[in-house]
């Protein structure tokens, strides 16, 4: 039995724990088919949407016109990138599940804008906060104040 936490299906990490979405490379180019690991997603339910954006984006990008939805998804198996939710079992998301529906139905914008949700481009609150006040002295003495007069 292990003291780490596992992962429980139930759309949140446990403390500390977080979920990881691997890209898995389709066209055999590299040594273990995994092109890279994203990490640090808020809850499984956000790793689920990002995998799903993602090969349905990749999907897209295999797409010529005029080619049937087999002739897409052979292209993507050929050339396409998959993703997978890294340890979510049974709940995570599985390309496998609506790939015939992607192939036969061309996305819109939103439906493979993956980088909208990527946890690496993701703000946090201290981040808008912006940087600590340096000047902590009396700012009653501060020349560069100025005062807001309302109307």
């Amino acid at each position: 039995m292990s003291d780490e936490p596992e992962n429980t299906g139930a759309g949140t990490a446990e403390q500390g724990q977080t979920w990881n979405v691997r890209i898995i490379d389709l066209s055999g180019a590299s040594e273990d088919d995994t092109v890279e690991v994203v990490k640090d997603f808020m809850d499984l339910m956000h790793a689920n949407a990002y995998a799903r954006a993602y090969v349905r984006d990749s999907i897209e990008r295999c797409r010529v016109p005029g080619a049937t939805s087999k002739e897409v998804l052979e292209s993507w198996f050929a050339f396409g990138e998959n993703a997978e939710v890294v340890d979510a079992g049974e709940d995570g998301w599985k390309s496998s599940t609506e790939l015939e529906d992607f192939a036969g139905n061309p996305a819109t914008d939103m439906e493979r804008d993956w980088r909208a949700i990527d946890p690496r481009r993701l703000v946090d609150d201290d981040e808008i906060a912006g940087p600590p006040d340096i000047d902590d002295e009396d700012d009653d003495n501060d020349e560069d104040a100025h005062e807001v007069i309302r109307h």
